[in-house]
């Protein structure tokens, strides 16, 4: 048995294309780790990887996961001769149908090798021959058939009737390296998964304010890291108490500005890790309007203090299309458990909604800020996640 792997928009990368291709190579053997793994080899846009039989359902749910992947199909591989073709379609069909009950069927053939002497709609005709002849009780049907029969020829021919939807998007690792800004929300996540699915590698940077906030509010983001590293693959996740910093805007500064001027704090922070470790994106999971720190002032007042590019994935989309993909990719039920997290702490009764940055600035200028940063930077802890 086989499995095979359809490419999505890396196959028109043109002169690019194969070290996308490459790429997402590696990081099938990175997640089949610990599988005695067979053949993995790529033929017109496709990759093909040989599986034992009990073995196909574990690696396809793994697959599904990796970003650069259209459709995943087991499948079985033949030689290209007509009459091998012709006689391999029964047992095929048979063993589909008796776990899948169906009434009709079309045959789908594609000759991308056209050296075969038998076109594409006669290829067709001849396969659907073959099973109405074995089969009394299916019909065809081109319209709406109960399932498809995939034929393709290429330099080996392949057999297949499922196609599985996975996630497309371009393989992690291809568009460099990225921090999101990792809170134990809804969001933050979602916003990880999507720059993710855009090629980012994904490291995670999360801000606690411990004792105020439960050591549990931390394990439950180190669980949420955990479910996007079956996406992106292994997270460093570095963790900075942000107490101190909060402690000294509450002592200094309006209260009104705490959620604005913490939310400064978080992004200098950000951008001092970037410098030192070579990220080359902020991540955040802000959605314009959602909370006061998040107003066009709010986010323009946080932005003005980094010049690394800040990539916000959920800007202008709906929350309820954020808790679906939450939902879909396994982090909302982990995201909603009730344990509170930094933003929580100190919280104003009335925040600024129209922070200006000239009122930022004059703010933290009762503020040591650049202590303030170095120090949190030095305290951080890293943990890897995998």
């Amino acid at each position: 048995m086989y499995i095979s792997l359809s490419l999505g928009e890396l196959i028109l990368k043109g002169k690019n294309r194969q070290k996308f291709v490459n790429q997402l190579k590696r990081n099938i053997r990175r997640v089949l780790k610990d599988e005695d793994l067979g053949e993995i080899y790529q033929e017109m846009g496709k990759i093909y990887i040989e599986t034992p039989p009990d073995r196909l359902e574990a690696r396809m749910k793994k697959l599904k996961h990796l970003f650069g992947i259209v459709y995943i199909s087991p499948c079985i591989r033949l030689e290209k001769d007509l009459e091998t073709i012709k006689k391999e379609t029964t047992p095929f069909i048979a063993g589909y149908l008796e776990k899948n009950p169906a009434q009709t069927f079309k045959v789908v053939c594609s000759r991308a090798d056209k050296s075969f002497p038998v076109k594409s709609p006669e290829m067709n005709r001849i396969l659907g021959g073959e099973i109405l002849s074995h089969f009394p009780n299916l019909k065809v049907d081109v319209h709406n058939p109960d399932f498809y029969f995939y034929c393709d020829i290429k330099k080996y021919v392949y057999f297949y009737i499922s196609k599985i939807k996975a996630y497309g998007g371009l393989p992690v690792g291809t568009n460099e390296r990225g921090l999101v800004l990792l809170s134990g929300g809804i969001d933050s996540p979602v916003a990880g998964f999507l720059m993710g699915k855009r090629g980012v590698q994904i490291d995670a940077l999360h801000f606690h304010s411990y004792p105020f906030t439960s050591q549990r509010g931390e394990e439950k983001v180190k669980d949420l890291a955990r479910i996007l590293s079956t996406y992106t693959g292994p997270i460093r996740m570095h963790s900075i108490n942000l107490l101190p910093i909060q402690k000294e805007i509450q002592k200094s500064c309006p209260y009104e500005e705490m959620t604005i001027l913490s939310r400064r704090f978080m992004m200098r922070i950000g951008q001092k890790l970037c410098d030192e470790l070579g990220y080359l994106s902020l991540i955040t999971g802000e959605n314009l309007g959602q909370v006061a720190s998040q107003t066009i002032y709010g986010l323009r007042a946080s932005a003005d203090v980094v010049d690394t590019l800040v990539f916000r994935p959920l800007i202008g989309m709906d929350k309820v299309d954020i808790i679906r993909i939450a939902q879909d990719i396994g982090t909302y039920g982990t995201s909603i458990q009730p344990f509170e997290d930094c933003c929580t702490v100190f919280l104003p009764k009335h925040p600024s909604l129209k922070p200006s940055i000239e009122e930022m600035e004059a703010s933290e200028a009762n503020l040591d800020v650049e202590k303030l940063v170095n120090e949190a930077v030095a305290s951080r802890k890293t943990y890897r996640i995998d």
